[in-house]
């Protein structure tokens, strides 16, 4: 499950859904 954006791609985090928009409150 890769988007197309490859540029910055980021990989499925532990505990969400969707592994975008989900940076910033990541560890916060």
């Amino acid at each position: 499950f890769l988007t197309r954006d490859a540029r910055k791609v980021e990989r499925k985090k532990v505990g969400l859904k969707k592994a975008r928009k989900a940076t910033q409150f990541s560890k916060r």
